[in-house]
């Protein structure tokens, strides 16, 4: 089995078991650590959470939705479907694996605070739409589509965090200015229970 370089992103891991995890997808594959190697996962079960805690409310969406993601530097060009809170306050997975979603109760992309915009990483059938959400790096250009504009920011900081210690204020938090999260499951696999062990977290500015 050959493995691919560990990609240059920044870890943050507690120590000793994991604890409230989540689900990367309806039906999961796996990246064995931070390589792009697929592990077949034939039991399509629900995901029971997606993200760990609760995004904060900063804003009100603006009559304009967003619509569309763009992100040149990894090939991503997908549609936005609105994600919501599940009764336990984790935001839930997009129902499609080529298509991403926003937090349509938090802040809309290009409104003060931090905008939330998650995605699969695979699926049983392969890559799903943000695979390649972990080679991004600071100076990368994400777009997103709102009415007939482009909103445009540049990527400040790509993180991986252990699900037992995601740091929800700092990922979530109000911020003076617009700002976007885009997120994923990464890291290690565990069939036991189901689940990534870590999220990849993306950092963007407005431009």
């Amino acid at each position: 089995m050959v493995t691919a370089p560990e990609p240059a992103i920044r870890r943050h891991r507690a120590p000793g078991p994991v604890g409230a995890v989540l689900l990367a997808m309806t039906a999961v594959g796996a990246l064995a650590g931070a390589v792009g190697l697929l592990r077949v996962d034939a039991d399509p079960r629900p995901a029971a959470a997606w993200l760990p805690g609760s995004p904060t409310v900063t804003a009100s969406p603006a009559t304009s939705p967003p619509t569309r993601l763009r992100i040149a530097a990894i090939g991503v060009d997908t549609p936005l479907m609105p994600l919501h809170l599940d009764l336990g306050g984790r935001l839930t997975a997009p129902s499609s694996f080529e298509k991403a979603g926003w937090y349509a109760e938090g802040t809309a992309p290009g409104e003060p605070g931090p905008a939330v915009i998650a995605g699969h990483v695979d699926s049983i059938h392969g890559k799903a739409v943000f695979f390649r959400l972990r080679q991004l790096r600071p100076g990368d250009r994400v777009e997103v589509l709102r009415g007939s504009a482009w909103v445009g920011f540049v990527v400040t900081a790509v993180h991986q965090y252990a699900k037992s210690a995601f740091p929800t204020g700092e990922v979530y938090g109000p911020t003076p200015d617009a700002q976007l999260r885009l997120i994923t499951c990464g890291g290690d696999f565990d069939r036991a229970v189901r689940s990534y062990e870590d999220n990849v977290v993306v950092s963007a500015v407005m431009t």
